[in-house]
């Protein structure tokens, strides 16, 4: 399982939810418009790849969280929540559980919600599958 504080984005997406993220983590073999590849937003450099170019205090790192900007939450923030609520994630509630309880806490809270009954690792929160254990199905 490789989750850690450097997967956790500004806007408190966990990319290594992500099916993209996985599919990189696990080398599944890519398919134009099926399977794409991402190492995280932080890890590219890209700090937040939903807000970045739209928030100047990201672009220009001068908040490593939105919940440290006085507009929390703005308008971007709130479509990305719009966007997740078919996969029952809000990123506003996550920078809220950091924001009060830190990062370490946030991931130890992750894992246990996400984690794999069968093999440990990870379930993506896009397609609900273990990029472990439910390989076959993924391709």
């Amino acid at each position: 399982m490789n989750l850690n504080e450097e997967l956790i984005g500004p806007c408190g997406m966990n990319c290594g939810l992500c099916s993209s993220y996985q599919a990189f983590l696990h080398n599944i073999p890519k398919k134009r418009g099926k399977v794409s590849y991402c190492s995280g937003c932080r890890p590219r450099n890209k700090e937040c790849s939903f807000i970045k170019k739209k928030c100047t205090l990201i672009k220009n790192n001068e908040i490593d969280f939105c919940y440290k900007c006085l507009e929390f939450p703005c308008d971007n923030l709130k479509g990305i929540v719009k966007g997740y609520k078919k996969y029952n994630y809000n990123i506003i509630d996550n920078l809220l559980f950091i924001k009060d309880k830190g990062l370490k806490e946030f991931i130890v809270k992750e894992i246990n919600q996400y984690k794999c009954p069968v093999c440990g690792d990870i379930i993506c929160i896009h397609n609900k599958m273990c990029y472990c254990c439910d390989r076959d199905r993924i391709n």
